[in-house]
Formats: structure tokens, sequence, C-alpha cells
């Protein structure tokens, strides 16, 4: 307000001194001479000037003052924030490597089960093809017995051929039962196996995702991460 008053004053006072008995512009104002009550002499003028200018020197050196507490806080704040950047950058890349050496551990797991369920698909193989191969001698022992069984009168004797007919067919029985046995649980074996190749698969999806996630979507974005200077409003 006071520098405008001053201007202002500054342009009368420049139009009063080019006035001059020539000019065309002066008029007649016989009231004009009479000094106002609130009007200011030179010393008040003066310490009211001086009070202005010391009063805006003051807000400025306040002012200055002010910007420099603010630029300290930003940089502070501009390094903190870089420095909260570089350990999430850390961590993000502990976790990547954590990930990758998990991911890496369940494909080895995996090729291991692969490698299982293979051995197991040709174990349950084998023991059918076994089964089978008892099966026969077993239908060819029960048929003599069965065709034994016929002989007329005292012929269907308990000759040495039919105890040993007997005797053959308990022990096939005897040894396919413990085929089928074997068959069930290498069939189980094989299920669990299944079961588990699933379940890594699974697993290591989960973990390429993830990696995918961290590496691809969340680093590519913290590699353009503002640095310090225009963290703190210099760029």
């Amino acid at each position: 307000m006071d520098w405008s008053d001053k201007v202002e004053a500054y342009n009368i006072d420049d139009t009063c001194a080019r006035y001059n008995n020539q000019s065309t512009e002066v008029q007649s104002y016989p009231h004009s001479a009479k000094l106002e009550e609130s009007a200011s002499t030179p010393e008040t003028w003066a310490k009211f000037t001086q009070e202005k200018l010391d009063r805006a020197e003051s807000e400025r050196l306040a002012s200055v003052n002010l910007r420099g507490l603010i630029d300290c806080i930003l940089r502070d704040t501009g390094e903190d924030l870089r420095l909260q950047c570089d350990a999430v950058n850390l961590a993000f890349q502990r976790r990547c490597e954590e990930l990758e050496d998990a991911r890496v551990k369940l494909e080895l797991h995996l090729h291991k089960t692969l490698r299982e369920i293979t051995d197991q698909e040709h174990n349950v193989a084998a023991l059918k093809q076994a089964i089978k191969d008892k099966e026969v001698p077993l239908k060819v022992a029960q048929t003599r017995l069965y065709q034994r069984s016929h002989r007329p009168n005292v012929e269907l004797c308990r000759d040495a051929a039919q105890l040993r007919l007997v005797s053959e067919v308990e022990e096939l029985n005897v040894s396919l039962a413990a085929l089928r046995e074997k068959l069930l649980e290498a069939e189980q074996s094989l299920r669990n196996l299944e079961d588990t190749r699933m379940s890594l698969e699974k697993d290591i999806a989960v973990k390429t995702n993830s990696l995918f996630i961290d590496r691809q979507k969340c680093m590519t974005h913290r590699a353009r991460y503002p640095t310090i200077l225009r963290l703190a409003g210099y760029q």
C-alpha cells in the first residue's frame, strides 16, 4: 500500500513539476493553499517510510530464513526418501533372489518327481505283466485239477500229481495275491506322485508369476524413481 501511495505521489509531483506559466491545463483553486490537518510532516513522513523499510527488510530476512529452512527440510526429506527407496529396492532384490532360489529347487524336485513317475509307471506295467504271466499257469493247473476230478471210481486217487497240482495252485494264488497287493501299492504311489507333480507345477507357476510382478512390473517402475534434486523440488 505504501509503495503504491508513493508511486501516486511521485506521479503527482512529476506532473506538478511540468507546470509553468504557459501551461494550458492550470486552473484556479482558491482553497488549495489550506493545509490538511491530517497531512504529515517531513519528519513523520521520513519516520513512517523508514519504519516501512525496516519492516520490509525484517520480513525479507524472515522470508530468506524460512526459505533456507524449507530448502533444508526438502533436502533432508528427499535424502530420506532416496534412502528408503534404496532400502526397498534392496528388499525387492533379496525377495527376487529368494523366489528364484525357491523356484529352482521346486523345478529340481519336479524333475525328480517326473523320473519317479516314469519309474513307477514302468513298475505298474511290470506288475500287471507279472500278474498276467501267472494267471495263465494258474488256469492251466486249475483246468488239470478240474479234468482229473472226473476220473472214474477208484481212479479218482490223491496221487503225487494231484497233490503237486494242489500245491502249485496254492503257490500261484499266494504269489498272485502278493503281486496284486504290490500293484495296489504301486498305483497308489503313482497317484500320490501325480498329486505331488501338480502341486509342484502350481507352486512353480505362482513363483514365476511373483517374479514377473516384482521384476518386470514393480522394479521397472521403481527404476524411474525421482532423484534427490527432483524430490527437493529443484528440477
